[in-house]
């Protein structure tokens, strides 16, 4: 029987049932302990340096510091180098998500997820991150096919801009932006908005 290696996990949500949910479903997993709470962003930050967990599952909307600001100060930390943060959202697309990744967070997961996805994705962070501790660009094997246009478009949409600000930003119509953003879409085959997002940042189209 293959050992399942041990996941430590801070978990950080304003709301004390959606803790305590997580709570019992980690903890029901073999190898995973939730080993500290927090229920705003400055605990988060505080539970993180006093157990450095393997994994920060982030709410962004917290009293105090938001969760973007406490990702960013666990990811400016040196003596953190080996905790990864994913955040937690309601929406899929949502801007703050975007924050959060510009500020060093590894992905991030809907809060309707299933319990065994989220359980795989928290052991596929950890595995991914010890085997490669600092950011490798994967490009997008289409993403030659983009015009320069598209790459440029497709990195907007990975800074969180819309379709209007988009159109803002270039001076082109919010029509011409749509259409590049559905060309780009196309040919890197991106099931949704927040899937061209991961390919934006993985090719290094995202600083």
């Amino acid at each position: 029987m293959t050992e399942v290696e041990p996941v430590r996990v801070v978990v950080a949500d304003d709301q004390d049932l959606v803790r305590l949910g997580l709570r019992t479903l980690l903890n029901a997993e073999d190898g995973v302990t939730v080993v500290g709470e927090a229920a705003d962003g400055l605990a988060a930050v505080e539970q993180t340096r006093a157990h450095r967990p393997d994994v920060v599952l982030m709410d962004v909307r917290m009293p105090g510091i938001d969760g973007i600001e406490a990702t960013r100060r666990i990811v400016a930390d040196p003596s953190l180098a080996g905790t990864r943060v994913v955040v937690l959202t309601t929406f899929e697309v949502d801007a703050y998500v975007f924050d959060a990744l510009r500020h060093g967070a590894s992905g991030f997961l809907t809060k309707d997820t299933k319990p065994a996805e989220l359980v795989r994705a928290i052991r596929l962070v950890v595995r991914e991150f010890a085997s490669r501790p600092s950011r490798v660009l994967k490009p997008h094997p289409q993403l030659a096919t983009l015009t320069d246009r598209e790459r440029e478009i497709v990195g907007l949409v990975g800074e969180g801009l819309s379709n209007e600000e988009i159109a803002a930003r270039l001076v082109v119509s919010p029509a011409t932006a749509r259409t590049h953003v559905s060309r780009a879409m196309i040919k890197l085959a991106a099931r949704d908005r927040a899937q061209l997002v991961v390919f934006a940042y993985q090719s290094g189209l995202v600083d």
